[in-house]
């Protein structure tokens, strides 16, 4: 049976508010933090009642849910474009991209890494947003390491870009030996590779 117009219109509204709620929590969040974030803020800011935003999502924590998997997919393409912009360096394009997405997009990057989610991570059953974004990762610091190490290998090299992220976010670390620190930090990456 084909969708009449008026059903493929409504799902095209639905998809649109959709959309509508998951953008005005990204600009609500990048402006005044994830604590500004309510379903009755969010209901207010798109302009419908919070039963419509609640047809769309069951509460907060899903809409949060939605846009970690928006931002996970962001962050896959800019390390896509990052690892392919370069022809012998990638781990240091991929880094420095990596680095500069967390400092651009603050609440992007609390939410995908460091908000509670109930969404799976580092599991088949993760969104495939989630995986391209390791994937990437992996692409460019365990390029030849295979299986196991190549995941191990991946997830210390990420948990070591997101703590500088985090650290140079919070004013924890000297703006003037960024470089240094990407550069040590890159070479015992390719040691071990």
């Amino acid at each position: 049976m084909t969708e009449s117009p008026t059903q493929r219109r409504r799902e095209r509204e639905r998809a649109e508010r959709r959309q509508l709620i998951v953008d005005s929590a990204r600009e609500l969040a990048e402006a005044e933090g994830w604590d500004a974030v309510t379903t009755r803020r969010l209901a207010d800011t798109i302009e419908y009642s919070q039963p419509v935003l609640y047809s769309h999502f069951a509460n907060r924590a899903a809409i949060v849910d939605a846009v970690v998997v928006e931002g996970a997919a962001e962050l896959a393409s800019t390390l896509r474009a990052a690892r392919a912009g370069t022809e012998d360096d990638a781990a240091t394009a991929v880094a420095q991209a990596y680095l500069d997405f967390a400092a651009a997009h603050p609440a992007l990057y609390d939410a995908i890494f460091t908000m509670p989610s109930g969404l799976p991570f580092g599991t088949p059953d993760a969104p495939p947003a989630l995986q391209d974004a390791f994937g990437e990762l992996r692409l460019a610091f365990a390029p030849s390491a295979r299986g196991t190490e190549a995941e191990v290998l991946t997830e210390v090299v990420w948990s070591a870009l997101h703590g500088l992220a985090s650290l140079v976010r919070s004013g924890r670390l000297r703006p003037d030996l960024h470089d240094a620190r990407l550069t040590r930090l890159l070479a015992l990456v390719k040691s071990r590779s």
